[in-house]
């Protein structure tokens, strides 16, 4: 089992910039690629970011390409996800997943991750 936990998430101005944090503890955290992914009102969750277990390769949804920035740090078993120049549309709870390292990972789909937080709330005003 692995536990996740997010923080960081608030109300911000349009423009404005949040960081989220996903602490993991259960099982050995470089061992899982991580993503994050969020959810709107009346929406399906979609995905949004991700990052491979060493922090080597990246993914992004383009919708949020280049204004949010995945890392990752093993030493304290957690994952980031900087968001800057954030717009209303981004408003949405933010989860993030683990996915256990397989050669037929996939970061972009929801199925392939084993395990998931229980989200934070994101609001941008306009």
């Amino acid at each position: 089992q692995v536990q996740l936990v997010e923080s960081g998430g608030g109300l911000v101005q349009a423009g404005g910039s949040l960081r989220l944090s996903c602490a993991a503890s259960g099982r050995t955290f470089s061992n899982y690629a991580m993503g994050w992914f969020r959810q709107a009102p009346g929406k399906e969750r979609e995905f949004v970011a991700a990052i491979s277990w060493r922090g080597s390769s990246t993914y992004y949804a383009d919708s949020v390409k280049g204004r949010f920035t995945i890392s990752r740090d093993n030493a304290k078993n957690t994952v980031y996800l900087q968001m800057n120049s954030l717009k209303s549309e981004d408003t949405a709870v933010y989860y993030c997943a683990a996915q256990l390292f397989s050669p037929n990972w996939g970061p972009r789909f929801e199925s392939k991750y084993d395990y998931w937080g229980q989200g934070t709330q994101v609001t941008v005003s306009s």
